[in-house]
């Protein structure tokens, strides 16, 4: 199982791929094969490419028993289940509606940390600020910043030029300025 014999046509699909791939783990197992095409060992060619001999092995034998590049490819999976329940989505509505301060918080607004400290505390489980982040982007909430606004300058009449006391000040009348 060492050496792979690769057809003409297989090389060129094989190299086709390496080219056209944006999946970095399809590229890695493409070179492998490539390389154990070319004579190179598998000890070699796993510790070139960080892996074990044991995964060349597998993309040799995956390639083997489909003869297509795409062999290469990571089978679809589902994935982690989401954490998120209907309870726990109501859950959040529900403290979204209220403010924070009726539960004991020093806040008016609620913040991440905080909505995943109170959701700890009804469910005692911890989620991460992603999560909430992620539930309330999927519920249509949008963030924003507050932006603090200053009152406007009282003494801003004060401050600006009396025209007629100093005509020299204005423009176009300076020395020096085109006019």
């Amino acid at each position: 199982m060492n050496q792979l014999k690769l057809t003409v046509r297989q090389r060129r699909q094989l190299e086709c791929q390496l080219h056209e791939t944006s999946d970095a783990r399809v590229f890695k197992r493409t070179l492998a094969l490539l390389e154990a095409s070319r004579g190179q060992s598998l000890t070699e060619i796993a510790a070139s490419l960080g892996v074990t001999r044991q995964s060349v092995y597998n993309w040799i034998a995956a390639y083997r028993r489909d003869q297509k590049p795409n062999a290469l490819a990571d089978a679809l999976r589902s994935g982690r289940p989401r954490l998120w329940s209907p309870e726990r989505t109501a859950l959040l509505l529900t403290l979204l509606e209220t403010s924070p301060d009726r539960l004991g918080y020093f806040a008016v607004n609620w913040t991440v940390p905080l909505l995943q400290e109170q959701i700890e505390r009804s469910t005692g489980l911890r989620l991460s600020d992603d999560t909430i982040r992620r539930e309330l982007h999927r519920q249509r909430y949008v963030w924003k910043r507050y932006r603090y606004v200053l009152d406007p300058d009282p003494d801003q009449e004060k401050k600006t030029l009396d025209k007629a006391a100093y005509p020299q000040f204005e423009i176009g009348n300076r020395p020096g300025d085109p006019g």
